[in-house]
């Protein structure tokens, strides 16, 4: 499926190498994946044979800890991990909440810096916003998304931030015990202004593919005179609970 993609960076969805609704730890240590493991390590052999970038979701195990993890293998062999921050659903009966941030990498040798959120990070603002001041000029969003209100906020979050969004979402559904859950595709690519430049069907299975210009997110200006960064007042956004 990589080798199809007439694209230098792919974005696959969130527990791509294990499906997603797991309710017990002992389940999901099952099929969790340590770093070292050779499922990402073949992967990451795609990635440099392919000259691809290659982020991928899948259960990281790191000694008893559980995280919903996301890695980007780039090209030139370099890796980046990414544990999910915002638990959701019945995730939190089976992950721990993850500890690395959000954090910005630039791939080499692509001229391009990429942030990573997971799923239902999207619904925290302070998430892509962190990514876009940290200088992400794309921010790569592998999902099992399973409402329909992302739809609304996805384009918003490019938006607000001048950078390019990626979400890769899955389709189908899975069931566990007596519940299902339904996901419901529609991945897309949403330009820096918010529009969208790709998106495939609820249904079915595809590459949504668009170009991307990294070098118009690095200023964040929209007119002559305002920016969306210099024109911040983080002081005004301070809440001061120390008075009544």
């Amino acid at each position: 499926m990589v080798s199809r993609a007439d694209a230098e960076v792919v974005v696959l969805p969130e527990l791509a190498l294990s499906g997603y609704f797991f309710t017990s730890r002992t389940e999901l240590d099952a099929v969790a994946l340590e770093r070292s493991s050779p499922i990402l390590d073949a992967i990451a052999r795609i990635a440099q044979q392919q000259s691809k970038a290659i982020i991928v979701g899948f259960p990281e195990k790191d000694g008893q800890r559980l995280y919903n993890t996301a890695v980007l293998l780039g090209p030139s062999g370099q890796r980046h991990y990414y544990r999910k921050t915002h638990l959701f659903y019945k995730e939190r009966l089976v992950f721990d909440e993850g500890n690395t941030g959000f954090e910005v990498v630039s791939v080499v040798p692509f001229d391009l810096r990429i942030g990573m959120m997971i799923c239902y990070d999207w619904r925290f603002p302070e998430a892509a916003r962190t990514l876009a001041l940290a200088g992400a000029e794309l921010i790569a969003c592998p999902s099992n998304l399973v409402t329909h209100i992302w739809r609304m906020a996805m384009p918003v979050r490019a938006l607000e931030n001048k950078v390019y969004l990626a979400v890769a979402n899955r389709i189908g559904s899975e069931t566990s015990g007596d519940e299902t859950l339904h996901f419901n595709g529609r991945s897309a690519i949403y330009n820096y202004n918010g529009t969208v430049l790709a998106e495939l069907p609820a249904d079915t299975e595809g590459i949504a593919v668009a170009p991307i210009e990294p070098e118009r997110t690095r200023t964040k200006s929209f007119n002559p005179y305002n920016d969306l960064f210099a024109d911040r007042r983080p002081w005004a956004y301070r809440i001061d609970n120390s008075s009544s």
